[in-house]
């Protein structure tokens, strides 16, 4: 196992801090999806994520597009190291809900004293769902969803599912190649990502599910379980874009899945992309999981 150091020292993510850091998202209150081993591990590449401890808390640093940031997921670090992070890094991102309730006097100080005030990041609030919503589609608002599944039904009438595991997970590329294949550029999308969480499967509390049409792998969705077990987050979605109504029926089938102690469905941010909260919007979400942000610079 290898150890998160005290701050100023940090480390990439790797595979050997899986336990430590189940440990420490497995408290935490709030269902952020992007606070969990596998959140970190899949997309290390891509934000160049770094750890560091502050007496107990954790720090991810990361970058963007040379843009440096930094995320305290389960508290507040010493105010003289936060003054130093937002000295270093020009983004603060991904505050959650329970750590600005607990440091409001830290965040009025820092208003008071450095200017700097925190603020509603709608661009990465997390859709949260009703689970009974996803899995019965019931009334007027959920008309054309049901229509769609219903579509996918008449057109493969023999339908079956079944959990990802190592010995579906090349039915399962085969999926994710046939939707790669309509992307404009599959290597700028969660591609490499979804490639890798594949082969993670049954590791971190990652879970799969496989939907067939005929013998044809149709669609499938990696997800975990987040606040004791009543939310659900689904982190990877793929279907064929050449079978319609294939993205509802996973979505639908999935949440059917589920047991009666999955209260939500968490589909995750928009990232401000506008068809893409269009899209999520259609499907009725009961709330957010709200995230906040300090910009410095």
């Amino acid at each position: 196992m290898i150890a998160i150091p005290e701050f100023p020292d940090s480390v990439p993510v790797s595979f050997d801090m899986s336990e430590e850091l189940i440990e420490i998202f497995k408290t935490l209150p709030d269902g952020i999806s992007e606070f969990s081993f596998s959140g970190l591990y899949l997309f290390r590449n891509r934000y160049n994520y770094r750890l560091s401890m502050n007496r107990g808390t954790l720090i991810i640093f990361g970058e963007r597009e040379g843009r440096k940031f930094f995320m305290t997921p389960a508290g507040l670090p010493e105010p003289e190291v936060l003054f130093s992070l937002l000295e270093t890094c020009s983004l603060w991102k991904l505050i959650p809900v329970s750590v600005v309730d607990k440091g409001r006097d830290f965040f009025s100080l820092l208003e008071r004293e450095k200017g700097l005030s925190i603020q509603e990041d709608r661009n990465n609030f997390d859709y949260l769902y009703h689970r009974r919503e996803l899995a019965d589609l019931p009334g007027k608002a959920f008309h054309k969803k049901k229509n769609r599944v219903n579509a996918f039904t008449s057109a493969y009438p023999h339908i079956t599912s079944e959990p990802l595991s190592r010995e579906n997970i090349r039915a399962a590329r085969e999926v994710l190649d046939a939707w790669a294949e309509g992307q404009e550029n599959p290597l700028s999308t969660d591609y490499n990502s979804a490639v890798e969480a594949l082969s993670l499967v049954g590791d971190f509390g990652l879970k799969g599910f496989l939907v067939y049409a005929g013998d044809k792998p149709a669609a499938w969705c990696i997800s975990e379980f987040m606040v004791q077990g009543t939310m659900a987050v689904v982190h990877f979605e793929k279907a064929r874009i050449d079978m319609p109504g294939a993205f509802q029926y996973i979505n639908y089938a999935f949440a059917r899945s589920l047991s009666e102690s999955v209260l939500f469905i968490n589909r995750e941010q928009d990232l401000g992309d506008e068809g893409m909260r269009q899209a999520k919007m259609t499907y009725r979400p009961c709330g957010f999981v709200k995230k906040f942000k300090i910009e410095s610079r």
